[in-house]
């Protein structure tokens, strides 16, 4: 791949900029690009395109789509984990999730991660690099293309954590967006986080009307702490004045993220604790029945204590919901396949 441009991580801008100094035909990007945002893997694809012009694309660019390694279909529920293999070698995890309301794409945004959250699967192996713009939306497009189904949401809350890798994370979204490629609207994409303040805020000032969702986890800092190292850095307070920031420039809701676990945030006094932190903000909560991994040592929170919870948080008004447990049977929790695999 020396001395070629991967053409999938360009925007339509920079391809018609790079036929320009090829002499090529501006009208030719676009075409281009529609076919790459299709999810073809090969210039020979094109085939609205003459065989001189696809020979010059070869020579010049190629398009960084992952391989497929392997994919594991819930019998419960038809959720789908995909195995991929990158340019690298390196593997990372993606996962298709079908609703009432449509599917949603469940992708990566980097290989391992760094930010050693103590319930998560993909703390251990380590960090090893961001994910191209390309490498993001490959992921959708394999989805798309494997299933034969449309992909009508994104949510960006598989391994690695998405601000830390800012700039392509936002080159992906526009990507995505694009009228002339998936044109996914904004108002359907998530980007999860566990709380970078710095970036939240740069988040608020872009424009994009996206859903963001923050991994909180836990009522106060002594509990969020120990699970989530990074709270050592921006406490509650910090993080959840960041969001009203957020919320006041972009004027969407966010979501806090809260995965109960037995006998350490799932407790009555939790749930009224959380309801006075997130009172009065423009926010829903998502209650998620947390993924046990093996080796963190942690047990999912009962029903009956899970129900108690959210009906704390509702009688303060606090919109809540519990996330329908998908994948159970295909270890479908961020980073525990490939954690596998690897081992």
């Amino acid at each position: 791949m020396k001395d070629k441009e991967d053409i999938l991580d360009m925007t339509l801008e920079e391809i018609e900029k790079s036929f320009e100094g090829l002499g090529l035909e501006k009208y030719r990007a676009k075409q281009v690009f529609q076919w790459l945002h299709k999810g073809v893997t090969s210039f020979e694809d094109m085939t609205n395109l003459s065989k001189q012009l696809r020979q010059t694309l070869a020579q010049h660019f190629y398009i960084n789509m992952p391989v497929h390694c392997d994919k594991f279909v819930s019998k419960y529920d038809e959720t789908t984990k995909y195995l991929l293999s990158l340019n690298d070698g390196n593997i990372i995890e993606s996962v298709l999730m079908k609703y009432k309301h449509g599917n949603s794409a469940c992708i990566s945004s980097q290989v391992g991660c760094r930010m050693g959250c103590k319930f998560c699967a993909s703390t251990g192996l380590g960090f090893v690099r961001n994910l191209t713009a390309s490498e993001m939306l490959g992921q959708v497009l394999h989805i798309k293309k494997d299933s034969m189904q449309r992909v009508n949401n994104i949510v960006v809350m598989g391994i690695g954590e998405p601000l830390e890798n800012y700039d392509n994370l936002i080159k992906f979204i526009r990507l995505v967006n694009h009228k002339d490629g998936l044109n996914i609207g904004l108002r359907h994409i998530s980007v999860s986080t566990c709380g970078l303040v710095p970036e939240i805020i740069k988040l608020s000032k872009e424009g994009l009307p996206i859903t963001l969702s923050i991994s909180l986890h836990a009522p106060d800092d002594e509990i969020r702490s120990k699970l989530m190292p990074v709270n050592k850095i921006y406490n509650i307070d910090i993080l959840l004045d960041t969001c009203k920031i957020y919320t006041e420039a972009t004027k969407r809701r966010i979501t806090f993220e809260y995965a109960m676990i037995n006998g350490v945030n799932d407790s009555e006094d939790n749930a009224k604790d959380l309801a006075q932190k997130l009172k009065g903000m423009l926010c829903h909560v998502n209650i998620i029945p947390i993924n046990e991994v093996h080796g963190t040592g942690f047990k999912k929170a009962n029903r009956k204590d899970i129900e108690k919870f959210k009906n704390i948080l509702e009688m303060n008004g606090i919109e809540t919901t519990v996330r329908r447990e998908l994948g159970s049977d295909i270890e479908a929790a961020c980073g525990q396949l490939r954690k596998d695999i690897l081992k």
